[in-house]
């Protein structure tokens, strides 16, 4: 069997390592991949927002089953071009990836089907935005309706980086397009939690549960980063929190996009917050979320590609999804200077123990050697039965791998393991 999947970061190296466990599994592209994946699959040099071109790539190859990953295509209809052409999917089609394409959106939905969320309100014009924060509670969250390589999200903590941010969304344009509208929404506290789940529109499967760090630096200080590593399971997420976002988040998401003619089957991405007043949606993603995936995928036991076909075919609720008892850390190494300048370039070098806990993000090949061409360079991962022992493997492995240049945070599962501590 020949499997495609469109992308080219870890997310999508822990998806193809995974795939790969499927016997039937025959040959595995990556479009484009990156130079760290050459091992685990053949790397085409197409762009994943190249539609036309992956549709034709996939015709002449005879691809059997294709995994649109990245955020981007699927918003741009990926997946609608490809089954067109009568190549099976995993991924939702154009209609149903307006969940993330669009915030003003997803926003709105969860208004009408009483989904819990922030209060909210949503602006086309700056002025008006300008206006509305003057008197508006501090501090505030301004987001870009549209894509922006999730950057688009401001947490303002004073009336004037608020207004900045609506000034470079909207008048700036610093995200293009997606700044067109934008929201300003009440800021949550409480833990964070993310939770992937398989749906084929009519049955919802969570996976489970995991936290990121987004913060560049150690004590979750400096900049916000694509994420800087993950642990998984998420301590704050309990049973009984589970079994609330079930019946409150994930059918009603679910049923909310079957009721909008927007059937939603993928990978579908929960952001949640878990305030006093219970757990609420900060964000949807329309698919496997980077640098969750690299702790979650390592944790299922089923097969993913069984699974994945399930969901194509709207059989879910009769294929098995499992997952470990046990604990996984990945700990993201990234070029120093990340998420702002950085240089690249630089050779990577691993113990040959190391080299399959790691996924690769952001890699070229050089003169046959491969080196480092991106912010978020590499994910390193470990498994153990106690998340404890995950996060001590992940860094014993991290020790194992050099770049020049190379940075990371040293407290990745922290939190994790004062809550759990707590308990």
């Amino acid at each position: 069997m020949k499997v495609m999947v469109v992308g080219g970061g870890g997310r999508e190296h822990a998806i193809i390592r995974s795939i790969a466990k499927n016997p039937t599994v025959t040959e595995i592209f990556a479009l484009p991949g990156n130079g760290g994946m050459k091992d685990d699959a053949t790397c085409v040099p197409i762009a994943a927002t190249d539609i036309d071109a992956i549709v034709t790539f996939a015709y002449e190859n005879k691809i059997d089953y294709a995994v649109v990953a990245p955020d981007d295509p699927l918003v741009l209809g990926a997946v609608d071009a490809l089954t067109a052409h009568g190549i099976p999917c995993f991924g939702p089609n154009k209609a149903a990836a307006i969940i993330e394409g669009s915030k003003v959106f997803s926003k709105n939905l969860m208004k009408k089907y009483g989904i819990p969320t922030a209060t909210y309100e949503v602006f086309d014009d700056p002025a008006k935005a300008l206006a509305y924060l003057e008197t508006a509670e501090i501090p505030i969250v301004v987001k870009a309706d549209g894509l922006a390589l999730g950057k688009g999200v401001i947490i303002a903590t004073t009336r004037e980086e608020a207004m900045d941010a609506v000034r470079s969304i909207m008048e700036d344009k610093v995200f293009g397009k997606s700044g067109n509208q934008i929201v300003v929404e009440e800021f949550l506290t409480g833990p964070e939690v993310s939770v992937l789940a398989f749906t084929d529109g009519k049955t919802m499967v969570p996976m489970v549960s995991s936290m990121d760090h987004k913060r560049a630096h150690d004590n979750d200080e400096g900049l916000n980063t694509g994420g800087m590593g993950t642990i998984a399971p998420n301590p704050y997420y309990t049973a009984d929190i589970a079994k609330v976002c079930m019946d409150t988040i994930f059918l009603p998401t679910m049923a909310a996009m079957n009721a909008e003619g927007r059937t939603f089957k993928g990978c579908l991405y929960f952001g949640l917050m878990l305030t006093p007043k219970g757990p609420k949606v900060i964000e949807y993603n329309c698919r496997f979320g980077d640098p969750e995936t690299q702790v979650v995928l390592p944790l299922l036991e089923s097969d993913l590609l069984t699974i994945m076909q399930a969901v194509t075919e709207e059989r879910l609720a009769d294929c098995e999804v499992k997952f470990s008892t046990g604990s996984a850390c990945c700990v993201v190494m990234a070029s120093e200077g990340y998420p702002q300048k950085y240089d690249k370039g630089f050779p990577i070098t691993m113990s040959e123990e190391a080299r399959p806990h790691v996924f690769v993000a952001g890699a070229a090949l050089k003169d046959g050697a491969v080196v480092t061409n991106g912010g978020r360079v590499l994910g390193v991962t470990a498994m153990d039965d106690t998340l404890e022992g995950a996060i001590k493997k992940a860094y014993a492995r991290v020790a194992e791998v050099h770049f020049d240049n190379a940075f990371y945070r040293h407290d990745i599962g922290k939190r994790a393991m004062a809550a759990l501590v707590k308990e």
